[in-house]
């Protein structure tokens, strides 16, 4: 049977960045090459970023893409790689928009890969299945491709798919078993969710024993926005056993040597399959390629981490990715000496260190003595700026003038707060990070243009009861690697306040979080009714309470920040509910 030794290429592209992007492939290329690789594969629209939303519907921006394809094929045969297959994703387009009223039936954008070789672009294909799920628009944006691009590579026929091809069944996976191919392909720009990595692997195997071949998954890294992609690339036989499985959440360069069956089916042509689709056949190199060499290449296989290790990677990547890809010195936020303020302080150290991260003391006559000493001994811990900005005099400034009372005071409190960090933000160029947790987001527990405000959430999509998780699974990490657990136990281990008026509590008006918690999560990742949620166990009486409070914040999570995807059901891209609604779970 011929080996090849696959190269998948885990990377971090930045959507735009079509010569950023493009010199990201010929490094890795280079690297692959050096060690051997007789195939390279790299990301879903590796050239142009993923993903790419509305640039889609501009000319200018599909020229672009295929003009740095065909720059990047001759840039790889300039370097000396021009004998190396390499897979890449591209935006390409054989029509005009759908939008438009120019549109042709079956033509239009195109989400593509393409194969490049000896300085050309030898075969492309476009992607079959387009997800409109979740954070997915692809029906909005693209057309369906109707062909199975097979290419003879070193002997062995190898089938190329896009990411959505996997999750489906039928389709080109089924028709790659009718073309008689060895290996299937599959490039992905795949988000990262928890539990996602468990998802996977039983998928492609799923896909592998539809094919009848070997499946190589090839994931990017990198935050892009609201989305974080973890990587987690692997390669898995017909008969579903792991060969080799990469780390998740860093860039990596899977080496593999993969037994495979020799081509059956005459090279080149086309043929009618099932499923409406035809196959095309092109032969790319030598045949067969000799054997790789030196020793045998094993990719190895990394083994899942523990949920909180998982989720925080990805809360350090999605902020970091989203602070240097938009080209921000550094950050600013409110250190309250809570657990949501810390948790996010520490991902912030994490992701940028301690010089690009100030934290900014904001007390009031309300605020603690033990909260502002929390508040400078996750400072100390951490080695973040760390500055004090007292709001009792403005507070007292607007009381001087306005008569308040009530609500109304405490959310002055968290708006002069909010005034205070984007005057640092303005003056000192700072993004400000805002630090309320889903669970607070979800029942409106937070001030408009206070709390709220700021440019990024990196725990916007994190539950109350998960926050306390990650601080307590964050300071035993650092405690096995000898270091200083950055968040004080105090910070944990005290009952949640906003300390706006004497004596508060989040318990004065809010259910325990780990009541409230399960609700929220049947409710809106779940997509449970009152009648699921009471079924389910949970108190009828609480539930009203609960489904009220987040079913009237609707107005105030449609002006929140941003912040990184970690669940099934994030806040913005994947649950988007009508403001003007008045449809309720009636009890």
């Amino acid at each position: 049977m011929p080996t090849l030794r696959l190269a998948l290429c885990q990377v971090n592209p930045t959507v735009g960045d079509l010569a950023g992007n493009a010199d990201q492939v010929r490094a890795r290329a280079r690297e692959a090459a050096d060690a051997g690789a007789q195939l390279a594969l790299f990301p879903e629209l590796m050239v142009t970023g993923y993903p790419v939303e509305d640039l889609v519907f501009r000319p200018s921006f599909i020229a672009a893409s295929r003009a740095a394809l065909e720059r990047l094929a001759a840039d790889l045969a300039a370097d000396g790689l021009g004998d190396l297959p390499v897979v890449v994703g591209y935006l390409d387009a054989d029509g005009p928009p759908q939008i438009s009223s120019d549109a042709q039936p079956g033509r239009g954008a195109r989400n593509a890969s393409a194969l490049l070789h000896r300085g050309a672009v030898v075969a492309t294909y476009y992607k079959h299945h387009l997800p409109n799920y979740g954070v997915f628009d692809e029906d909005r944006y693209f057309v369906p491709g109707t062909t199975l691009t097979v290419a003879r590579i070193g002997g062995v026929d190898v089938a190329l798919t896009i990411c959505e091809d996997l999750w489906q069944a039928g389709g080109p996976f089924a028709v790659a078993r009718q073309a008689g191919v060895g290996l299937v392909v599959n490039i992905n720009g795949s988000p990262y969710e928890l539990n996602k990595d468990d998802v996977r692997l039983p998928l492609v195997r799923r896909r592998a024993a539809e094919a009848g071949a070997t499946v190589a998954y090839v994931n990017m890294i990198g935050g892009q926005d609201e989305l974080v992609y973890d990587g987690d690339s692997m390669i898995v036989s017909a008969d579903g056993t792991l060969l080799a499985r990469a780390p998740q959440f860093v860039e990596h360069l899977l080496l593999h040597d993969v037994e495979l069956p020799a081509a059956r089916q005459p090279a080149g042509g086309d043929e009618e399959l099932a499923d409406g689709m035809r196959v095309v056949r092109v032969t790319v190199g030598d045949i067969p390629s000799p054997a790789p060499p030196g020793q045998v290449a094993v990719g190895g296989i990394i083994e899942p981490v523990a949920d909180e290790a998982e989720v925080w990677q990805a809360l350090v990547l999605g902020l970091r990715d989203y602070v240097n890809k938009n080209r921000i010195p550094s950050v600013v936020l409110g250190l309250s000496g809570g657990i949501d303020s810390a948790v996010s302080a520490a991902i912030a150290v994490d992701a940028l260190g301690p010089d690009r991260v100030v934290g900014v003391s904001l007390p009031s006559q309300h605020s603690s003595e033990h909260s502002r000493a929390d508040a400078e001994e996750l400072a100390k811990r951490t080695g973040l700026v760390y500055r004090t900005e007292p709001i009792q005099p403005m507070v007292d400034a607007f009381l001087a003038n306005m008569s308040l009372s009530g609500v109304t005071v405490e959310n002055l409190q968290a708006r002069v707060r909010g005034v205070i960090l984007m005057a640092l933000s303005n003056q000192e160029g700072h993004l400000v990070l805002t630090t309320g947790n889903k669970s607070e987001l979800a029942v409106g527990y937070s001030t408009l243009y206070g709390d709220s405000v700021g440019g990024y959430n990196p725990v916007k999509d994190v539950w109350k009861t998960l926050i306390w998780r990650l601080a307590k699974w964050r300071n035993a990490d650092a405690g096995r690697r000898g270091e200083t657990p950055p968040i004080p136990e105090s910070s944990i281990g005290k009952p949640p306040s906003a300390e706006l008026s004497p004596g508060q509590l989040d318990s004065d008006t809010l259910p325990d979080y780990d009541v409230l918690d399960p609700i929220l999560i049947g409710y809106i990742d779940g997509d449970l009714g009152r009648d699921g949620l009471i079924a389910s166990g949970h108190d009828p009486a609480i539930v009203d309470k609960v489904l009220r409070m987040v079913d009237t914040a609707e107005y105030k999570r449609r002006q929140s920040a941003p912040g990184t995807k970690i669940s099934m059901k994030a806040f913005g891209r994947d649950r988007r509910l009508p403001i003007t609604n008045r449809w309720r779970e009636h009890g």
